[in-house]
């Protein structure tokens, strides 16, 4: 054990605190068993060794370690849990659990055994946490960790402080006040609007120039499709590579109005297999799925648009992008990420149920003639700067969180 605590201190040694994500004052940290979930490189681990260093303040009843580290190469999880609450333990961080075989099956037990030991675990591979929260039903609160905001950007860039998040019922009023709070600090947002949406979403991008960000997020697509997606049933080379093509085809004319039937013949597989595959894509957080409103949601059931899941996909996986496509992809991950219910209305670009209202994506030049008829709507204009009357800057909704 005593090569884990000194594993332990190592890595909470170069933690700092210069900047939180919001995730961190939203969990419940009191539950006995929690998981952050999340993309790979959103910033989990790093906000669970905060919450060690400087919320628990390194107390040492508290244990960080890695489900990869070569100590589970001769010793168990459960046994080391054991070990580690006959030693005083009480509150252990696992990261990147995925990485240990039949994980959940030993954290139940771990869990059952142990009432006053309190476990926290992280994974970038969605589709087997998926599996593990299943095993763990009844026992488990999951937290979702997205990729940046607008302004949590803004903010780990030291460029805006002390602006809250505001809500999608505070932009419908003008959100004037706000806006000009904003405005005080950062004069002109669009051009940096212009780099959140190139390579802004992912911390890592803050330590990087654009083209090392980009290759960067090539990679994390590559590790998605050829890592975290292999614990599907008959994976192989084949099916890595028919992914790949999958999502070329949807990046090329995102957002995509997907004919299944079409797709199976150009990847040489099944309808069947393509909404599965549309179904993985999602969890993986590489594409986010549209249905029409009043449709029913089913996995074989088609979306009626499909979109990359961030404008920076956009970026990494094609040179010559449409603007359009980006700022529809920008516009939807916030909605989403801010835990509203998002679907496509007959006429314009998104409706949001729980507000019943329309949103229509555009420039400043953009008219109502998409969401005439409609009396509760907006427009999000890509290149203004403050709001006019239904027209409100498309920066703004990146401050959703």
């Amino acid at each position: 054990m005593d090569k884990l605590y000194e594993y332990h201190d190592n890595i909470i040694r170069n933690i700092n605190n210069q900047y939180f994500r919001f995730l961190i004052n939203k969990i419940d940290w009191n539950q006995r068993l929690i998981a952050i979930k999340g993309s790979r490189g959103v910033g989990k681990t790093t906000l669970m060794l905060q919450y060690i260093k400087y919320i628990l303040k390194s107390r040492k009843d508290s244990l960080y370690l890695t489900a990869d580290h070569y100590w589970f190469y001769s010793n168990t999880l459960f046994d080391t849990a054991v070990s580690f609450y006959k030693n005083g333990g009480r509150y252990l961080f696992i990261d990147e659990v995925h990485k240990y075989p039949q994980w959940s099956t030993e954290i139940k037990n771990i869990y059952d055994g142990y009432p006053d030991l309190k476990i926290v675990f992280t994974s970038s591979s969605i589709i087997d946490i998926y599996k593990g929260e299943a095993d763990l039903s009844r026992r488990l609160i999951s937290y979702e960790l997205p990729g940046l905001s607008f302004r949590e950007y803004l903010e780990m860039n030291n460029l805006i402080k002390e602006i809250p998040a505001i809500s999608l019922s505070e932009i419908q009023k003008g959100a004037f006040d706000y806006v000009e709070k904003i405005l005080n600090q950062v004069r002109h947002p669009l051009p940096l609007f212009k780099s959140y949406l190139k390579t802004g979403y992912f911390p890592f991008s803050l330590r990087e120039k654009e083209e090392s960000t980009l290759k960067k997020l090539n990679q994390v697509i590559n590790a998605i499709i050829e890592n975290d997606l292999a614990m599907m049933e008959a994976y192989d080379v084949k099916t890595a590579f028919k992914l790949k093509k999958l999502l070329g085809v949807i990046a090329e004319s995102a957002p995509f109005k997907p004919n299944i039937s079409s797709l199976a013949r150009k990847l040489d597989v099944s309808r069947d297999t393509i909404y599965y595959w549309i179904v993985l894509l999602e969890k993986a957080k590489l594409i986010n799925p549209l249905m029409a409103y009043g449709k029913g949601v089913s996995t074989l059931q088609k979306p009626d648009k499909l979109f990359l899941e961030n404008p920076n996909w956009s970026h990494s996986l094609k040179k010559d992008v449409n603007i359009g496509s980006v700022i529809e992809s920008f516009l939807l991950s916030q909605l989403l990420n801010a835990n509203y219910k998002v679907s496509l209305p007959e006429k314009s670009d998104f409706y949001i149920e729980d507000l019943k209202l329309t949103i229509e994506v555009g420039g400043k030049s953009k008219g109502s003639k998409q969401v005439e008829n409609i009396e509760n709507y907006l427009i999000a204009a890509d290149d203004i700067e403050n709001s006019r009357g239904k027209k409100i800057p498309l920066w703004l909704f990146g401050f959703l969180y």
